[in-house]
C-alpha cells in the first residue's frame, strides 16, 4: 500500500501542476487588464499629484506636497467636497430609506405579477447609462419647452417655468433627487433580497401569538435586517459619492459651480480649465483625485467598524 502510494504520488503532483498552469494561464489576461487598467493608474495619480504637470508635454517639475497646501486652500474644492458629503448625508438616508419601506410592501403587501411588475419598473433607470440619462432629463426639464414646465404652468401649478438646473438654488437637489431616481432600484433590490432571509416560520409563530403586522416588523423583520441595512448604506454611500456621470451631464457642475462635487471639480482642473490660463493642471487634479479616495477609504472603515458594532452586539444578544 505504501510503495503504490508513493507510485502514484509524482503522477498526481504532475497533474496538480498542470491544473494550477492553466489556473494561471486563463487568469492572466484580467490580470493584465487590472494591472493596466486599475492599478497603474493608481499609482500614477499619487506620482503625478506630487508634480506640476499640464498633461500634454513630457516636462514634468516635482513639487512635493505643494498641490495638496494649494487644494487645502482652495474654496472651490471644499465646496464641491461639501456638495459630495450631501450626497452621502442627505442621498443615502432618503434612498436607503424609502426603498426599504417600497421593498417591505412589495415583499409583504403587494405579491404576485404586479410585484413583479413594480420591480421591474424601479429597476429599468438603473440599466440604462447616466450619461444618456441626464441628456435626456435636461430636455425634459428644460424650463422653454420641456413638458415638465408645460404641465406646471398648463395646471396653474406655478406661474413661470421652474428651471430646475439653471437655478443655483435649485441645481444641486435637482440632481440629488434625480441621481436617487436614477440609482433606486438597485437599493431596492439590495432590501428584496435581505427580505428573503427573513423565515416565514418565524411570522407565523409571531402571528400565531397574537402579534399584529407592525409588532412582526419591529420585532423580527428589522432586527434580522440590521446587519444588511450596514452593508447596504455603505454601497449606496460609495456610489452616491460616484456621481459624475449623471451631474456632467445634467449641468456640468453649474450653474456657477452650485452643482460641481468633487468628481466634477477634478475633471474641470484636469480637461476643462477656466483658470491659470486655461492650462490644463492634471498634477493639481491628481492630488484632489488622491484626497478624495482617501477620505473615501475613511468612510468605508467607519462603516466597516460600524457594522462590526452591530454585528458584536447581535453576538452579545444572541448568548
Amino acid at each position: 500500500m505504501t510503495s503504490a502510494a508513493t507510485a502514484t504520488r509524482p503522477g498526481a503532483r504532475t497533474r496538480r501542476r498542470s491544473e494550477l498552469l492553466w489556473i494561471y494561464l486563463f487568469l492572466l489576461p484580467g490580470m493584465v487588464l487590472t494591472a493596466m487598467f486599475v492599478f497603474y493608474p493608481m499609482f500614477a495619480s499619487w506620482y503625478f499629484s506630487l508634480t506640476q504637470w499640464n498633461g500634454f508635454s513630457d516636462a514634468k517639475s516635482f513639487v512635493g506636497l505643494a498641490n495638496y497646501r494649494e487644494l487645502m486652500q482652495d474654496p472651490l474644492f471644499w465646496n464641491s467636497f461639501g456638495r459630495s458629503m450631501i450626497f452621502v448625508l442627505v442621498g443615502v438616508p432618503l434612498r436607503v430609506g424609502l426603498a426599504l419601506v417600497l421593498a417591505i410592501v412589495l415583499n409583504n403587501v403587494i405579491r404576485g405579477r404586479l410585484s413583479t411588475f413594480f420591480r421591474t419598473v424601479f429597476f429599468l433607470p438603473v440599466m440604462a447609462a447616466a450619461s444618456v440619462i441626464g441628456v435626456v432629463l435636461t430636455f425634459v426639464l428644460s424650463p422653454s419647452n420641456g413638458p415638465v414646465a408645460f404641465f406646471l404652468t398648463e395646471t396653474g401649478l406655478t406661474d413661470a417655468p421652474v428651471e430646475f438646473l439653471s437655478d443655483p438654488r435649485l441645481a444641486l437637489w435637482s440632481a440629488l433627487l434625480l441621481h436617487t431616481w436614477k440609482n433606486f432600484g438597485m437599493t431596492l433590490i439590495y432590501w428584496l433580497a435581505a427580505l428573503q432571509t427573513v423565515p416565514p416560520e418565524y411570522y407565523e409563530a409571531a402571528e400565531m401569538d397574537g402579534a399584529g403586522a407592525v409588532q412582526r416588523l419591529i420585532r423580527i423583520t428589522l432586527p434580522i435586517l440590521l446587519p444588511f441595512a450596514v452593508i447596504i448604506i455603505v454601497l449606496t454611500a460609495n456610489e452616491n459619492l460616484h456621481a459624475f456621470a449623471l451631474i456632467q451631464a445634467l449641468t456640468g457642475g453649474g450653474p456657477y459651480y452650485s452643482s460641481e462635487v468633487v468628481e466634477v471639480y477634478i475633471f474641470r482642473t484636469a480637461f476643462a480649465p477656466d483658470s491659470a490660463g486655461g492650462v490644463p493642471r492634471l498634477g493639481y487634479a491628481s492630488a484632489a483625485g488622491c484626497f478624495f479616495g482617501l477620505a473615501t477609504l475613511v468612510i468605508a472603515l467607519l462603516q466597516a467598524w460600524a457594522l462590526k458594532l452591530v454585528a458584536d452586539q447581535r453576538a452579545r444578544l444572541a448568548k
